[in-house]
């Protein structure tokens, strides 16, 4: 299928799934192009006004701003090729990722904001027709804006026989690369956060916990709407158990907290969905053309900060905060199955079988959970001056923040795991059927877990069932890294 935008208005998380997750390709609307011809014309005239002055059009880049361009070298000008911004190198972004900053780029040009010729922007959105995209370093951007990115990724552009002044500045500035990462951010973590609540529903339902721990009157009294839909969630998964006695007495605290936990990540993807959509939908050019007044009857153009979005890094850091936490909580339960004093349950579930012995598996919990520690600090704005240039001070961390969540989430995944074998293997030791709202997530774990007393060797295994949780939170995308 193509996509079809003609204005902001299209440019939602959900379209963005469709095109950077789904493989989607995009078109222009005829009424689009037009708007964008209308005001690029409007632009080609305030350009030849002396009078005028617009940054990196009749003016240099960053520290040659305040050089003036004639005319003859304004047009050689809008020619070069941004290939000295390509700075960084390695860790390529996944394809969906890039497929999704060239969705994004598509907003600064659909109502005529940066003045692009209509011809490049239609371009650009043909780049999304199923075509491998250039690799987008993620490490190394340390640049003010994302041109060290962008250029990467659109520096052939400068060979278009169509390209004239602006163009170029067009494709290289904004921020469409911090709006694709914190959709990107949000998909997964949403996707994450429905296979965690299953996990821990499983682990809940192997520790027989009291059922009262996820009770319909806590929704009132915590006064969390988060909270709230972690307590129906997971009620809704377990619903009444195996139906036989639960244990009297209360839970350890991991358990009892676990509504809490997972209502925070569920408020830190509900804030990245909100995050990435203001994101997609906003203009964020430099320079950028206003529509026209009575002052300005052919518009105007001005220098903005728009490329900076601190909004998504704030989002991005709370995803990796709260899937950190989760893991830690994992880590808890697991140890609290395998110790039978504390569960009920045979002793490291092996019931004196050392082939089904699963009491390592906490260790290499432990070992994801530091590793995310050290990954889910939070993203400060880089304390040096960029690059030592007068207007290029401060950089934007987006692509940090998103590498940092996106291990963390792949952490969450490895320790889920790690859990999802310890808790079927405490149900099959018991006897107790696992609830039907989670017969889904056992058969996707029973296909790499062997039968009871056969021989387990936990690390293989578990790693076969990242490997399907990690595809079940990518879905459809083209790639899960």
């Amino acid at each position: 299928m193509t996509l079809v935008i003609q204005s902001l208005n299209d440019f939602t998380i959900e379209n963005y799934n469709r095109v950077a997750w789904g493989g989607e390709g995009v078109m222009l609307s005829p009424a689009a192009v037009k708007r964008m011809a209308e005001e690029r014309r409007r632009f080609e005239r305030l350009i030849e006004d002396p009078g005028v002055t617009i940054y990196g059009v009749t003016s240099g880049y960053g520290q040659n701003a305040k050089k003036r361009l004639t005319p003859e070298e304004r047009k050689l000008h809008a020619k070069v090729p941004p290939v000295q911004s390509a700075a960084s190198s390695g860790n390529p972004v996944p394809q969906r990722v890039v497929r999704g900053i060239v969705f994004a780029r598509l907003a600064n040009f659909i109502e005529g904001h940066s003045a692009i010729t209509p011809a490049i922007a239609e371009a650009v959105a043909q780049m999304l027709d199923g075509r491998e995209l250039a690799p987008v370093p993620a490490r190394g951007q340390g640049g003010a804006g994302e041109i060290l990115s962008l250029s990467h990724l659109f520096a052939n552009f400068a060979e278009n026989p169509a390209i004239a002044e602006k163009d170029l500045l067009s494709l290289i500035n904004g921020s469409p690369a911090a709006s694709a990462l914190t959709a990107d951010a949000a998909l997964a973590a949403r996707a994450r956060l429905d296979l965690a609540a299953e996990v821990f529903a499983l682990s809940a339902e192997a520790f027989n916990i009291p059922l009262s721990h996820f009770a319909v009157a806590l929704e009132g009294l915590w006064n969390n709407r988060h909270d709230a839909w972690a307590l129906r969630r997971l009620r809704e998964l377990i619903g009444n158990g195996h139906g036989g006695a639960r244990r009297p007495y209360q839970a350890p605290v991991s358990y009892r907290i676990l509504p809490r936990m997972l209502g925070q990540a569920h408020r830190a993807a509900v804030m990245a969905e909100e995050i990435a959509a203001e994101s997609l939908g906003a203009v964020t050019d430099n320079p950028v053309m206003l529509p026209a007044d009575e002052s300005h009857p052919d518009g105007e153009v001005i220098s903005t900060g728009g490329y900076h979005n601190p909004h998504a890094v704030l989002a991005m850091d709370a995803v990796a905060a709260a899937a950190a936490n989760l893991i830690v909580i994992a880590g808890r339960h697991a140890d609290k199955l395998l110790n039978g004093a504390v569960s009920l349950l045979p002793d490291q579930l092996g019931l004196g079988n050392s082939t089904d012995y699963l009491g390592c598996l906490p260790f290499a919990s432990a070992g994801y959970e530091e590793e995310a520690r050290l990954m889910a600090q939070t993203t400060l704005l880089p304390g040096s001056e960029t690059g030592g240039y007068a207007q290029n001070d401060v950089a934007s961390p987006v692509f940090l923040s998103w590498t940092k969540q996106e291990r963390v989430g792949a952490l969450l995944e490895a320790a889920l795991a790690n859990l999802a074998i310890i808790s079927l293997r405490a149900l099959d030791l018991t006897s107790r059927p696992v609830p039907p709202g989670l017969n889904g997530l056992e058969t996707a774990i029973r296909q790499y877990l062997p039968p009871l007393h056969s021989g387990l060797a936990p690390g293989p295994v578990a790693a076969r069932i990242e490997a399907a949780f990690r595809s079940r939170v990518y879905g459809t995308s083209r790639d899960a890294i």
